[in-house]
């Protein structure tokens, strides 16, 4: 058989997807909106505004571009996602609990799939697959 390549913007999408911690950027990219979101609240949601205010949407701007950073130049995930961290810890200070500790779980938990993503590691095969490959 030979092999036809794909085409369509769906298998497009997941070959640019397979090259880069798609998964980290995306949850780092939504918590950064999600303060910022939070940053809009009516007043009596509001349990502090920030540090005159510049620093409460300094932090979740950071954070979005560093997801964006995340998934347009995987090279230098490193660095994103320490400051990815560090920035999105920031905005438990600065906006509003961190965007009620949403944005901060979310800015947190993106980055460390960040962090962890290794680029060369071949995919993992299933048990059942290596069950069956090893029996006689």
């Amino acid at each position: 058989m030979s092999e036809r390549p794909r085409r369509g913007l769906r298998p497009a999408f997941r070959g640019w997807r397979a090259g880069r911690p798609f998964w980290g950027g995306l949850l780092l990219v939504l918590g950064g909106v999600e303060v910022l979101l939070t940053m809009k609240a009516s007043m009596k949601v509001m349990l502090h505004v920030g540090m005159q205010g510049v620093a409460g949407y300094l932090l979740p701007t950071l954070m979005v571009l560093l997801g964006l950073l995340v998934l347009f130049n995987p090279a230098q995930r490193l660095f994103y996602s320490i400051t990815g961290v560090l920035v999105s810890l920031g905005t438990w200070m600065t906006s509003n609990l961190g965007g009620f500790f949403v944005g901060l779980l979310l800015g947190v938990v993106g980055s460390c799939l960040v962090f962890g993503w290794l680029p060369d590691q071949e995919p993992r095969r299933f048990r059942r697959k290596v069950v069956k490959a090893v029996s006689p």
